[in-house]
């Protein structure tokens, strides 16, 4: 009995202390949480972009993305040209009850039809409500946010660096060199 009264007390000064000090919750459905900048939600479609190049389908590790397409064939350019064929997207869905929201297909994609969007608030209350077509994945391409400036003080990328070299000169462009230039007697 001795043991139970201290235990009580200190207890309650606990409870007390915390009474007095101002609450974190968040009151979620009636305040909107301020997330950080760049938040993974859901991803969203630039269907303008997408070639159907099956590049993010085939390396989802959930395979939760559906892309059928047909070919399409384009007309000659200029006369006498050939005539090209090239992918038109028919569906594109994202199956959001398989997805793990690993970010795979954003970054492999290399047309940049995938992005994230800061959008989370996209339950369902039936399962197949969450297999997301076209339509839908490119209404959240508004709340994209924009990439972030690039730091002035950042290093050039070795990309940029190789692209702005001066084209190297062939063996037409080099002096003929003789076997006295390089010190050998003849």
């Amino acid at each position: 009995m001795n043991d139970f009264i201290p235990g009580l007390v200190k207890g309650m000064a606990t409870t007390a202390r915390q009474l007095t000090r101002p609450t974190h919750t968040a009151e979620y459905p009636d305040v909107a949480p301020e997330l950080p900048a760049r938040s993974r939600g859901v991803i969203a479609l630039v269907e303008s972009n997408c070639t159907s190049c099956m590049l993010c389908a085939r390396e989802c590790p959930d395979w939760c993305i559906h892309i059928d397409s047909h070919k399409e064939e384009v007309p000659p350019a200029s006369e006498g040209g050939r005539a090209r064929q090239r992918n038109v997207l028919d569906r594109f869905a994202i199956d959001y009850s398989l997805c793990m929201y690993c970010g795979i297909c954003v970054e492999v994609c290399p047309f940049d039809a995938l992005f994230w969007s800061p959008q989370f608030e996209y339950a369902e209350t039936d399962i197949r409500d969450l297999l997301h077509e076209k339509e839908r994945l490119g209404q959240w391409v508004a709340d994209v946010p924009a990439p972030p400036e690039l730091d002035p003080s950042a290093a050039e990328a070795p990309e940029v660096t190789a692209a702005n070299k001066p084209a190297r000169g062939g063996r037409a462009a080099r002096a003929p060199r003789s076997r006295r230039d390089e010190g050998e007697d003849a």
